[in-house]
This record gives structure tokens, C-alpha cells and sequence, in this order.
């Protein structure tokens, strides 16, 4: 099994691409487990109760348009956090796209429990704050570093400086998306040369980077940008799909 990161991207017309493979685990998981379809636990974070109703159903749609399959969606708005229950009896877990400093708040009290289930085979999705924060140091915002602007600042997230605290711990590299759309691209790349972090990858819209035991792979319509520090500077490289 596999985690999956989604640098974002949405339209409802989009083919799902991207959720194709992780659907396909979470099918082997829940024919293990002796269920006909599997059931995904898909928890958002949204602003306000209109669209909480509009991306319950809009996940609902994408999800069970690319495969046969069971969402099983729970919601909380911005101040509010997910309790244990959401994890109970799932066979892949989608975490979706919003505001990521929310998005870690309301996981919080889950993360010990996911980290368990992920190790144990459970196929993880993130999508945009859901890749985001599955960093093991994870950045969730900002767009300025020292009083330097480093990203457009609608990519703040609700933050000026950038931020990174304690994520999920899925994967060991920081994580960025929207690369190409928002140009966050130039964040990872100050956060790196500042120290912030130890490189990363930022991930284009409608691109997923799946991380496998031995093994990455890229998939989807744009490339996974890869950063690293070295003694000559910041490296970027990209992996195509």
C-alpha cells in the first residue's frame, strides 16, 4: 500500500486520474477484510456549512465517478477536530484540500492512529493541505521570509511568515503544491536555502507523486518539482509523469 499526494487541482469534469490507484489499493484492502466495496474515510475542513455540503458532494461524485466505492465523508469547519471514530472500519483514507493550518489542528488528536493504520498497510490520499501535512516537518503556510516575499501571498494559507511545525510524519520530505498554478515552487526553495527544511517536493495541480515502499511514481498531467540542499546551493530537478 501507498501514499498518494495530490498537488490539487479540481473540475468536475476532471477524469480522476490521480485517485485511480489509490481506489484500486483501497479495493485489494477491503476484498482482504471480506467487503464487497471499499470504504473511504474522506475528512474535510471548510469555512462554512455551504460549502461543506458542496465538497461533500463534490468528493462523493469524483470518488465513486473513477471507482465503485463507499465515501464515507465527515467534515468539521475551521476551529473544529476530527474524532477517532472517522478512522473506524475504512479501507483507504482521503484527507482533502482547504486551509492547512486547519486541516493539522483538526488531525491532531488522529495523527498517532493514522501514522498505526498508514505503517499497516492502509493506502493514505492527500489532496493540496492533505499532502501538505503529511510531512514529517510540514510547511502550512506563509509567504515571506525575514520581510522578503518568497510566493504570491494568497498562497499565505492566513500566514505572512513561513510557517512549518510537526506534521504527520508519512514522509520524511516537506511537501508543496500548486507548484506550477500558484508558483509555490519559489516557498520550497527559500525554505530550503533558509534552513526552514531539508528540501522537499512540490507537487503541480492534477499530478500525484505515490510514494510505495522501495518505489515513487509520478502520475497525471503535470511534474512532482524536487528540491534539495547541497554545499553549491538549492537543487531543483523535476520528475515527469
Amino acid at each position: 500500500m501507498s501514499i498518494h499526494l495530490v498537488g490539487g487541482g479540481w473540475d468536475e469534469a476532471y477524469d480522476g486520474e490521480v485517485y485511480r490507484d489509490f481506489l484500486s489499493e483501497a479495493s485489494a484492502r477491503a476484498s482482504a477484510s471480506g467487503r464487497s466495496l471499499p470504504r473511504i474515510a474522506v475528512l474535510l475542513v471548510r469555512e462554512d456549512e455551504e460549502t461543506v455540503s458542496l465538497r461533500t458532494e463534490a468528493y462523493t461524485r469524483q470518488l465513486t465517478r473513477v471507482a465503485e466505492c463507499e465515501p464515507v465523508v465527515t467534515a468539521v469547519l475551521e476551529d473544529g477536530v476530527f474524532a477517532s471514530p472517522v478512522l473506524s472500519g475504512i479501507d483507504g483514507l482521503l484527507v482533502g484540500g482547504g486551509l492547512t493550518p486547519a486541516y493539522l489542528e483538526a488531525v491532531a488528536p488522529l495523527v498517532d492512529e493514522i501514522r498505526m493504520l498508514v505503517a499497516d498497510g492502509l493506502p493514505y490520499l492527500g489532496f493540496s493541505a492533505g499532502a501538505m501535512i503529511a510531512a514529517d516537518t510540514a510547511i502550512i503556510g506563509g509567504w515571506m521570509i525575514g520581510e522578503v516575499p518568497v510566493s504570491a501571498e494568497h498562497t499565505g494559507e492566513g500566514l505572512e511568515d513561513v510557517t512549518v511545525a510537526q506534521g504527520l510524519g508519512l514522509v520524511d520530505l516537506a511537501i508543496d503544491v500548486h507548484a506550477a498554478q500558484w508558483g509555490t515552487l519559489s516557498r520550497l526553495v527559500a525554505a530550503t536555502e533558509a534552513g526552514l527544511v531539508d528540501g522537499g517536493i512540490a507537487i503541480d495541480e492534477y499530478t500525484v507523486l505515490i510514494v510505495g515502499d522501495d518505489s515513487l511514481r509520478v502520475l497525471g498531467r503535470g511534474s512532482v518539482w524536487q528540491v534539495d540542499a547541497s554545499d553549491d546551493g538549492v537543487l531543483v530537478s523535476t520528475l515527469g509523469a
